[in-house]
């Protein structure tokens, strides 16, 4: 990506990610989800953050490749006459 602002949020998200995973498998999720689910939260929100940006950043927004059309020969009948 060119965007500055799409690596920043990206980045944020993936720690995000990161830290609730980690949430997720530690010893003390089975004792409280209270964390995880407060991480998950975060995470979201920067998954969120991030979407809401990229459905409005040029640089992120898809491009399309416009190939030019074959040409076809026109049938007899709209054929231009001769002057």
């Amino acid at each position: 990506m060119a965007c500055v602002i799409c690596d920043n949020l990206e980045r944020t998200y993936q720690a995000r990610l990161s830290e609730y995973r980690e949430a997720r498998s530690s010893a003390g999720y089975r004792v409280s989800t209270r964390l995880a689910a407060q991480t998950n939260v975060e995470m979201e929100r920067a998954r969120y953050e991030l979407e809401e940006h990229q459905s409005e950043c040029a640089y992120a927004l898809p491009v399309q490749v416009l190939k030019p059309q074959p040409q076809r020969e026109m049938p007899a009948n709209l054929q231009p006459l001769a002057a």
